[in-house]
């Protein structure tokens, strides 16, 4: 079980695998208020920067799973790095379908909607570990601007213009779903830019030690590609941001 090679690739030397900087990332664990032992379930953990680093600044405890293998490692050799490997652990494991045997008062997917066919299924997932009153965490895209033409979507790397909506939109389809949205932590074309041109980089690394790679190809093919198409359209047309919910009463 793992994910597809080329994200292995790209992100191998990423710490947050979204369009999040440290910075961001620390904005939003001080803005959900959190206190010590406070446990938290991570479906999509990556390399487990989000769960690790708020171990240390906040004291929670909690749980990551990730198909990663690499990611996997990653997120424990951090968590020993930062002296929190005894509050959290990390499982190489499928997210689609995980309810935690013991309840979170945190409860988050970053990124990774796909586990739950979308983001009323993944919130739907995620409340089935949740304590009541706890808060889930939903990191999703949306358009920053509607694009033009499908083709402009499809530059995205989106499917169609429809996989995603406009922020009010997005907001609102939480409401509809019976949440209150809590809190919000948007990602900005500076943050999207350590994500995405941190690849490159990484991409470049690889090709000079791995030419003879059946995958060369395809990776020398995305690093010539990935900077005009990420400029042209991700960076314009394209937000993220991690949404705080919680369920109405």
């Amino acid at each position: 079980m793992d994910i597809p090679r080329i994200f292995n690739i790209t992100e191998s030397a990423h710490r947050i695998h979204n369009p999040f900087t440290p910075e961001k990332l620390a904005t939003l664990g001080e803005a959900l208020r959190l206190e010590t032992g406070t446990r938290m379930l991570d479906l999509g953990s990556g390399s487990g920067e989000m769960l690790c680093t708020w171990a240390r600044d906040y004291g929670i405890i909690g749980t990551g799973i990730d198909m990663s293998q690499l990611f996997t490692g990653q997120a424990k050799r951090r968590a020993e790095k930062l002296g929190v490997a005894d509050q959290v652990e990390f499982i190489h494991g499928d997210a689609a379908g995980f309810v935690s045997d013991e309840k979170a008062g945190v409860a988050a997917c970053i990124g990774a909607t796909w586990i739950g066919g979308g983001v009323g299924g993944t919130i739907e997932l995620l409340a089935q570990s949740l304590c009541p009153g706890g808060i889930i965490l939903i990191g999703e895209p949306y358009w920053r601007q509607l694009p033009p033409t499908e083709d402009v979507a499809k530059g995205c790397q989106a499917s169609s213009i429809s996989d995603f909506l406009l922020l009010p939109e997005l907001l609102a389809s939480f409401g509809h779903l019976g949440y209150d949205v809590v809190e919000m932590v948007l990602a900005d074309q500076d943050s999207w830019d350590r994500y995405e041109a941190a690849k490159w980089l990484t991409m470049r690394r690889w090709l000079e030690t791995n030419p003879d790679d059946e995958f060369a190809k395809d990776v020398r093919a995305q690093l010539t590609s990935e900077p005009v198409r990420y400029a042209t359209y991700t960076r314009e047309y394209l937000g993220w941001g991690v949404f705080a919910l919680m369920a109405r009463c």
